[in-house]
């Protein structure tokens, strides 16, 4: 092999070996960014990591809201009407919040519950998420489960 092919084939191989490396660190940080939305089924069959930043999607059940006097902490629960998710969250709600409305909470999955960081409310009347949406129609074929109200 002569010394110019030698040098196009080094070049070509050192130029390969990056673009592999700069796509490994793009997969590796896309992979950290990344907000999986899971149901409270999801949770309940083990998907969620204790600790890890997820998106936790569905309706807050009826009766479970419970303010903490003096300060801006709630708690309340999400259900997809088969499984339901006690949730912890400090700050200002969302002004469409309200019990029986579709929500997406960010945040991590704690010992005690879901502790969320952000909630998001249903904005419109058509608008839900398609997992919620498929969960919550499959709840409605199986016999629904009452919702318990969050633990103190």
């Amino acid at each position: 092999m002569n010394p110019t092919r030698k040098r196009r084939l080094w070049v070509l191989l050192i130029v390969l070996a990056a673009i592999a490396v700069a796509g490994a660190l793009v997969v590796v940080a896309l992979r950290h960014n990344v907000r999986y939305l899971l149901t409270p089924s999801d949770v309940a069959a083990g998907q969620a990591q204790p600790g890890r930043t997820f998106r936790l999607g569905g309706v807050v059940c009826e009766g479970s809201l419970a303010r903490t006097q003096g300060s801006l902490a709630v708690r309340f629960v999400v259900t997809d009407r088969i499984h339901q998710v006690p949730v912890r969250y400090t700050g200002i709600l969302p002004d469409l919040f309200r019990e029986g409305q579709s929500i997406i909470a960010t945040g991590q999955l704690g010992h005690d519950g879901f502790h969320a960081d952000e909630i998001l409310a249903k904005h419109d009347e058509t608008y839900m998420p398609k997992e919620v949406e498929e969960a919550i129609a499959k709840g409605r074929t199986l016999p629904h489960a009452k919702c318990a109200p969050p633990s103190p």
